[in-house]
């Protein structure tokens, strides 16, 4: 078949806003990715249970999820180079406080106020990207934005191996100072930008209601999908894994680590060629794809009989997110278009966050009840869900003129 010939636009140079939010996640992740494998295991030293150890991970996902009005609320009025920045400072400072917590619930309360300023810097990137990308480049806009945090998540676990080492609160210190280069990051590369500020573009005064949106078959099953994945991704990985790690290979939080790495280096692999996939193929083949070889995975791990398989499992688990998630940011930028979508966006997170927040805590309790294994497969049945949803609705790629009217 020959090469179809690409669109000017699809040619054309990203934005700078682009560049700069990339390297801003690209700290962030960094940061993250240390900090991850150690935040079960760090509760866990205070003497709980599996459950309240993933609830920590609960704690920032539940103050994401409740608090994304109050994020879209101050986005009008500060802007989004303001909110991001102020955001990820409330990250910063929160996480560097929990490297000083005495007790479980000061951890809890601690990371319960950093999801605060997550979601604020979250809806903020995310409407601004939203804003930059080129119509035919938004599955790359996306991809790029993806990379930025997985290439943090690859090199962070690997950074995280040597931190843990000086015990289980150096990574908090070293999350602290990667958050800190973010803010600064975005801050200064972006106060001349003409996307940022109270005022907003023209295009600004076209509202995209939730209503609105919700009237769109894809952002329904959207909704679904990021839910799925943000109860595997975003909270089952993060909080079961390493604590599955512990007890099934007897490993600390370095060997927790390499496994996450694992996740990461199969996101890497597929990341960039997804992107292009996306804006040439189609989001729906590669949200199906993504979703049904993740899912495998995650039925997978728990039977693994050594720690090779499960790094093994978690690797071709990245690569599925990999196909995936792009087309999930894609979903969402087609939808919007180029209104105003903060509710939209909002709603978006929220549904992510949910399933970040639920996840680790039903399946810590499901571990705690009926063993490892029955927590992965729920999670993997989930994302099956997902794939069969995706199947039943059009490509958002041809929804009219791209802005989801």
């Amino acid at each position: 078949m020959p090469r179809s010939v690409s669109p000017p636009t699809e040619r054309a140079r990203l934005p700078f806003e682009v560049w700069a939010l990339v390297a801003g996640g690209f700290s962030v992740a960094l940061g993250y990715g240390v900090v991850a494998p150690a935040i079960p295991q760090y509760a866990q030293a205070f003497g709980v249970s599996n459950f309240a150890a993933s609830a920590i991970v609960s704690a920032f996902a539940l103050m994401r999820l409740v608090s994304a009005p109050l994020a879209g609320w101050v986005l009008g009025r500060m802007g989004e180079r303001r909110t991001y920045s102020a955001g990820i400072l409330i990250v910063a400072l929160s996480t560097g406080a929990c490297a000083l917590a005495v007790n479980y619930p000061q951890l809890l309360i601690l990371r319960g106020v950093g999801g605060v300023g997550s979601i604020m810097f979250t809806v903020a990137a995310t409407a601004l990207l939203i804003k930059v990308s080129p119509v035919h480049a938004r599955g790359r806009v996306a991809s790029l934005n993806a990379a930025g945090f997985l290439l943090g998540s690859l090199i962070g676990p690997v950074f995280g191996a040597v931190v843990a080492s000086f015990g289980l609160r150096a990574p908090f210190v070293f999350y602290f100072a990667t958050l800190i280069v973010a803010a600064l990051v975005v801050w200064v590369a972006l106060r001349r930008s003409t996307y940022v500020g109270i005022g907003g573009t023209v295009e600004d005064r076209h509202v995209l209601t939730m209503r609105d949106a919700l009237a769109v078959p894809q952002y329904r099953v959207l909704l679904g999908s990021v839910f799925a994945f943000g109860w595997t991704s975003y909270g089952v990985r993060i909080s079961i894994v390493p604590l599955f790690v512990a007890a099934a290979y007897q490993g600390d939080a370095a060997m927790a680590a390499w496994v996450l790495a694992a996740y990461a280096a199969g996101n890497a692999v597929l990341i960039f060629p997804s992107g292009r996939w996306n804006d040439t193929v189609g989001r729906k083949p590669l949200l199906i794809t993504g979703m049904a070889v993740s899912a495998v995975a995650y039925v997978l791990f728990p039977a693994s009989p050594s720690i090779i398989f499960a790094a093994a499992a978690m690797f071709v688990a990245g690569a599925g997110s990999a196909l995936a998630n792009p087309g999930q940011q894609a979903v969402l930028a087609d939808v919007v278009g180029m209104r105003r979508g903060g509710s939209a966006v909002a709603g978006y997170s929220m549904l992510s966050d949910l399933g970040g927040v639920i996840g680790p805590l039903l399946a810590g309790a499901v571990v705690d009840v009926a063993g490892f294994g029955w927590a992965f497969w729920i999670s993997a049945a989930l994302l099956f869900a997902a794939a069969i949803a995706w199947s039943s609705v059009a490509d958002s790629r041809h929804l009219p003129r791209g802005d989801g009217a």
